[in-house]
């Protein structure tokens, strides 16, 4: 299997997910990194204004998620710890957050992500550890490989960051 499609596979699963018709993010997986994108809506908010602590979990883990699985092409992999960090309130805009592998050994990935505002301002970063399940890809609804026709949605401008 050719990486630029397993990438595109899991990008394809990512949006298949249920809680994304929620979010509605843009995401971009790549070797050892993903980006995730959405724009911000009040339903995202808690009372005081601001995004509620748990989009930025979930823009920090789904980044930090996908980032390892482009470097598995046989197991969905598994979240076993995630640790967030938050940073600065948002309120406007978009979030982009961006995963990224850092160490790889044989039974776990380790992760870290970084999530911006739309002035590409960090406000909150993450990481996690995460290993291959026993569930195959193939087996897991939305990753498709054959005759996938995904287009590649495009980001704001990108940001090149060393975590």
């Amino acid at each position: 299997m050719e990486n630029l499609q397993h990438y595109q596979a899991l990008e394809s699963m990512y949006l298949a997910a249920p809680i994304n018709e929620f979010y509605l993010p843009r995401i971009k997986v790549q070797e050892a990194q993903a980006d995730i994108e959405i724009e911000l809506h009040k339903k995202y908010f808690h009372t005081a204004g601001a995004v509620h602590g748990s989009v930025y979990f979930k823009m920090l883990d789904d980044a930090a998620f996908f980032a390892a699985a482009s470097l598995e092409k046989e197991y969905f992999v598994l979240t076993t710890s995630f640790t967030t960090y938050i940073t600065r309130p948002v309120s406007k805009g978009r979030m982009k957050a961006v995963g990224k592998v850092v160490n790889i050994n044989s039974s776990q990935f380790i992760v870290e992500s970084v999530v911006y505002d739309g002035e590409d301002r960090e406000i909150g970063r993450g990481n996690g550890l995460f290993v291959r399940s026993k569930m195959l890809l193939l087996d897991v609804p939305g990753y498709q490989l054959k005759g996938l026709n995904l287009l590649r949605e495009e980001f704001s401008e990108p940001i090149e960051r060393n975590l």
